[in-house]
């Protein structure tokens, strides 16, 4: 017996995107339904439980930020927000209110589908905790609270520590300044980006990652960082 189909709703409201997307989702063994307007993307994501929800922000009867916001509050399906908006504000606003991922429009069909598989990836992993983070010889061990580096212990100090416990937790998502300055900060007080640089900056030393050629903590330029998702 073949594997069931996943179901991808799409909620965009131009024919043309949406005949590409179409096509491109069917072509990788998607389940397609189409939605032109917030309120029908709203009642079918209600309806029909997708197992993943394409977004346009630019929807005709409401901004598509909103229908996030709602659909928020009542689902944790992975949503992959599409937008010609390209401004870092746009985007740090769609990922703090719950998207998993943010293309610019255009995009390419390798592009989506990539962007697609880390979505799905991490809701798998956060439906219950994800004790483990390893990819190309990093390891974070949550439950153990150990980190350990090609199989070498790589001491941390408590805030490099829980800055790389977060973004391993939530690894393939981008964690915007402001959720990773709450969580470190939960206090305020030295809540500032630039307290959240140095930290990055100790990390990625320790790591020997470098930001210019980083090969586990990407940097999204003005929004925030996320840690590569493993294969």
């Amino acid at each position: 017996m073949s594997a069931p189909s996943r179901l991808a709703l799409i909620v965009e409201d131009e024919p043309a995107i949406r005949r590409f997307l179409r096509a491109t989702l069917a072509a990788n063994g998607y389940e397609v339904l189409e939605a032109a307007t917030a309120h029908a993307g709203l009642t079918l994501a209600r309806g029909e439980k997708p197992d993943v929800l394409i977004l346009d922000l630019g929807l005709p009867d409401r901004d598509g930020l909103e229908l996030l916001r709602e659909l928020r509050s009542e689902s944790e399906v992975p949503v992959l927000v599409l937008s010609a908006r390209d401004s870092e504000a746009a985007k740090v606003a769609a990922l703090d209110l719950g998207a998993d991922d943010y293309v610019t429009k255009p995009f390419g069909a390798e592009e989506l589908m990539a962007r697609l598989r880390v979505a799905l990836r991490h809701r798998l992993r956060s439906g219950g905790e994800a004790p483990r983070y390893e990819h190309d010889g990093l390891v974070v061990d949550v439950l153990r609270r150990q980190v350990s580096l090609r199989g070498e212990p790589l001491h941390l100090s408590p805030k490099e520590y829980r800055l790389l416990e977060l973004l391993a937790r939530h690894a393939g998502k981008v964690l915007t300044h402001r959720y990773l300055l709450e969580q470190l900060w939960p206090e305020g007080g030295e809540a500032d980006a630039q307290y959240l640089r140095v930290y990055v900056r100790q990390l990625r030393q320790k790591l020997g990652d470098p930001a210019e050629t980083p090969h586990w903590l990407l940097t999204e330029a003005g929004v925030g960082y996320r840690l590569l998702a493993p294969a």
